[in-house]
């Protein structure tokens, strides 16, 4: 398989997901600016989109958006225990939570990475990003995992969010649940040689 990703981006999560399920697969770095992988291919005929993450199968088919992709890789992984059984109401409870991650936090962040993003707009922003991450810590107050008792491909999507405030100058002190959350996970090895191979270590 080959991993399209942009460092410190949001393909980190499956960056970090392959390494927890022990995938045979290839990193492909692509500058987002111009469209073009390492070896100056054109990603736009990879994912017409031109964002990352996209994940091509060893069949050749690609799958593109991170909820997809981490699910793919958890059940072809399964042994890694990274999503709960098909049926489950705990694999609903995941869906549900990526989704979230998705639709609704990812997409806070954008207009405070946008170039061009007016400060009003970037105030905004970071308004919605603080009101996600103060219901999120709520939320993980006391509690080890993001969407069940175990650890799961929700906490590595969730985990690669949480290193982006501090590059958009939102102080992360006052989300202490948080803070030891991420921390916990940033001790896995996966996540370690996931960032370590992205140069973000």
């Amino acid at each position: 398989m080959q991993l399209f990703i942009s460092p410190g981006a949001c393909s980190l999560a499956p960056h970090i997901a392959l390494l927890e399920a022990g995938a045979d697969f290839e990193s492909v770095k692509v500058d987002l600016a111009t469209r073009k992988t390492e070896a100056g291919d054109d990603f736009l005929s990879v994912n017409p989109s031109g964002k990352v993450p996209a994940l091509i199968l060893d069949n050749g088919d690609t799958l593109t958006e991170n909820p997809a992709i981490l699910l793919y890789i958890a059940d072809q992984g399964s042994a890694a225990g990274l999503a709960p059984a098909e049926g489950s109401l705990a694999r609903y409870q995941l869906l549900s939570r990526l989704s979230f991650l998705g639709s609704e936090f990812h997409k806070a962040f954008v207009p405070l990475f946008a170039p061009g993003t007016s400060d009003e707009a970037k105030a905004a922003a970071a308004v919605a990003v603080k009101n996600h991450l103060a219901a999120l810590d709520k939320e993980l107050t006391g509690r080890d995992h993001y969407a069940s008792d175990s650890f799961s491909v929700a906490d590595i999507y969730l985990f690669v969010m949480l290193g982006w405030p501090g590059y958009v100058g939102i102080d992360m002190s006052a989300y202490p649940a948080l803070g030891a959350y991420a921390g916990k996970i940033a001790q896995r090895p996966a996540v370690a040689a996931a960032l370590k191979a992205e140069g973000l270590a």
